[in-house]
């Protein structure tokens, strides 16, 4: 069998004589750009021992090791590793090995220790299972001969006017009413037509493109974080794990945001989550930890895995030289949940200590047991212990000396996660955890609710940053009163940054407010009447992304419906999305590149507000998820892929986000069709007017 080359190594330095004697335990620790993992060998049987490394093409360093030694091998200029065979470990030095990777992908590493004097390591990449793939069902559609295609316009453009083609740049005149352009060849048989003259209009609530980054998943810019509060890899696919993403990542890329055309970033929430893991998944595959940014353990600090407060305000300020607004995620709802890490540091729980390592979050799983089953070792019994915690006063939970949680959306403990006592009008003082917590930048207030603190907790950060919205978490499972406060006081709170921050501040535009409330459709109900501008809709994913996507033609029911209600009502909006961390990926139903390239007309087409979830752009695949797949759905940002097919989609929803970004009209105005083939509608407001024009789906 012909062998393939798959690694290159270059040593720089000699090496010693001495053997390698290796004796398990036996790691690999693989480093790459976006981070440092150590996987161990797991024991296969007659003295082999194996395990799985995912690997990204270019640069690597490779170390195996034993807990207190690194091994490496003398090689020729000549000498390779390559392909299956085995290479002796006969030698052993400090330092890594440099590897450079030509294909990505998961590799199988075999260390073989049968002979322990002459202990051997050989390579293979794993081969990819094949999935039948699956085909999106046929949609009716109006054709296109590939020739040039004339609308009549005469309701939009004047006679003699020059119109451009944002798409292709090609101009023409309107003559006897209409336009006659051929579609650019890339363009999926669109015309995005505007005034020759047009200049892009100012930034508008009613029409923004919001781009949402899950910071830990998105890029790593500092590695020097990756591993706070002692969180640890878990050595394997890393589903629940903190995975390197910071705000220094986020920072070099907004050049590449900013190309997308977007004017909104939202980001996960920014506060310090805790410290430790849970069990991931229904059968605890995992340890998962608050790596997502909703299982606060102090919404007055940053999570050191993210970075500082001024790697934060070099973000913010960043997002703004490029008029990209900035909105935090936020959650009154719920803390975050006990764990062990938190138990032993701040001194509430209990556990059967006799069965704990000294550093009780060093617990892992012993054979027959899973990741949930640290619960075991937890005395949930003991009220004093507990009322450590965050305290009666603060939460309902299931635990002796609170009060229980309910069964309606305002009382219940929303996953078993601890539920802010929203509504009491009781004065508190500083939840015990958070006393007990000295680098906390809590206070005790007079006289003040739970929502007073967690009202000024979320509010200070908009009068620290100039923060300019904020998406509201699990909103459906708070009382309306507490949003009206939020908005009320956020407001308060970017007036003083501006009038402090007079040389920053982009414009007077309101502070923005979008919630989450569960499977909400485009509809106006009393969330608007406290505090919310838009609302996050759940209804286009579900009902119309994949029809939309085959044929922008099809879209003209929603396009009517959406801008009928949204852009007829000044205090009416939505943000609509095709993907999420809650529900799925678009692209992860079909992985289809070119269905992926053709959802980016109807999406970003949308009146009103649209929410691209970091990757939509390229079509970011789904990720490992054990037995959750929600955590597929937070894969890495896949920046080595974005190249040939990739490429092309992510230059078409340049072309079409920055059409949007430049017209009001698009998520504004008010909507017509002009034609049914060509496909052909109008957008217009009061100072702005575009028409898009789909010529049909090429002939075979």
């Amino acid at each position: 069998m012909k062998k393939q080359l798959l690694f290159s190594l270059a040593l720089a330095t000699a090496v010693s004589t001495q053997a390698a004697f290796l004796k398990p335990p036996v790691f690999v620790h693989a480093k790459s750009g976006f981070g440092e993992s150590t996987y161990q060998f797991k024991y296969k049987g007659k003295g082999q021992y194996q395990v799985v490394v995912p690997l990204e093409k270019g640069a690597q360093e490779i170390v195996i090791a034993t807990k207190d030694k690194s091994c490496q091998y003398p090689l020729r200029e000549a000498d390779k590793l390559k392909f299956k065979d085995p290479l002796g470990l006969n030698v052993c030095q400090d330092g890594p090995i440099n590897v450079r990777i030509f294909k990505a992908g998961e590799y199988i590493f075999t260390f073989d220790n049968s002979d322990a004097e002459n202990p051997t390591v050989s390579v293979v990449i794993q081969p990819k299972v094949t999935k039948r793939k699956r085909t999106p069902p046929p949609v009716s559609c109006i054709d296109w001969d590939g020739q040039p295609v004339t609308v009549d316009v005469s309701s939009v453009f004047e006679e003699g006017s020059q119109v451009r083609d944002f798409y292709s740049g090609q101009l023409a005149q309107v003559q006897d009413g209409n336009i006659t352009m051929l579609p650019a060849k890339e363009s999926n048989g669109l015309l995005l037509l505007e005034k020759a003259d047009h200049q892009p209009s100012a930034f508008s609530w009613d029409n923004p493109t919001v781009y949402f980054v899950m910071i830990d998943r998105f890029n790593n810019g500092n590695p020097n974080n990756d591993h706070s509060y002692g969180r640890k890899k878990d050595g394997k696919e890393n589903i629940g794990t903190f995975n390197g993403g910071d705000f220094a990542g986020i920072t070099q890329r907004l050049d590449y945001i900013a190309d997308l055309g977007v004017n909104v970033l939202w980001m996960t929430p920014i506060v310090e989550q805790i410290h430790g893991f849970v069990g991931g998944s229904p059968t605890g595959k995992f340890p998962f930890y608050g790596y997502h940014g909703y299982w606060t353990l102090d919404f007055t600090t940053i999570d050191a895995n993210w970075g500082t407060e001024e790697e934060l305000q070099t973000l913010i300020d960043e997002a703004h030289k490029r008029g990209i607004r900035v909105i935090f995620d936020v959650v009154v709802n719920h803390v975050g949940y006990n764990n062990l890490a938190d138990m032993q540091t701040f001194d509430y729980g209990k556990v059967y200590t006799t069965h704990m390592p000294d550093q009780w979050t060093d617990w892992v799983p012993k054979s027959g047991l899973n990741w949930h089953s640290y619960h075991q070792h937890i005395d949930y019994l003991d009220k004093d212990a507990w009322a450590r915690w965050w305290g009666p006063d603060w939460v309902r939970v299931g635990l002796p000396g609170y009060m229980e949680p309910g069964g309606d959306d305002l009382t219940l403990a929303l996953a078993g996660l601890p539920d802010f006592i929203t509504e009491s009008k009781k004065y508190v003082d500083l939840p015990p955890i958070l006393k007990n917590k000295k680098d906390t930048n809590a206070v005790p207030l007079e006289n003040a609710t739970v929502v007073d603190y967690l009202v000024k907790w979320q509010t200070d950060w908009v009068r620290k940053f100039g923060v300019d919205g904020f998406r509201s978490d699990t909103a459906k499972h708070v009382e309306y009163e507490v949003w009206s406060k939020l908005k009320s006081e956020a407001q308060k709170a970017l007036d003083d940054w501006r009038a402090n921050n007079p040389e920053k501040a982009l414009d007077n535009q309101p502070f923005w407010m979008v919630g989450e409330v569960w499977d909400h459709p485009v509809f106006k109900d009393d969330y608007y009447k406290h505090g919310f501008d838009s609302l996050v809709n759940f209804e286009f994913q579900k009902q119309d992304a994949l029809r939309t996507a085959s044929c922008l033609a099809q879209a003209e029911e929603v396009f009517e419906e959406y801008a009928g209600s949204i852009n007829s009502d000044p205090e009416f909006n939505a943000l609509t999305y095709i993907s999420s961390h809650d529900t799925k990926l678009f692209y992860g139903d079909f992985e289809d590149n070119g269905l992926q390239k053709s959802i980016a007309a109807p999406f970003l087409l949308l009146p009103g507000g649209v929410q691209i979830y970091y990757g939509d752009e390229i079509g970011r695949a789904v990720g490992p998820y054990a037995d959750d797949p929600h955590q597929g759905t937070r894969s890495r940002m896949p920046w080595l892929e974005i190249k040939d097919e990739k490429k092309e989609v992510l230059a078409h929803w340049q072309k079409i986000g920055n059409f949007r970004k430049n017209h009001v009209a698009v998520g504004a105005g008010k909507h017509t069709k002009l034609s049914d083939a060509p496909y052909a509608f109008s957008r217009i407001t009061e100072d702005d007017k575009v028409v898009v024009v789909f010529a049909g789906r090429p002939k075979n």
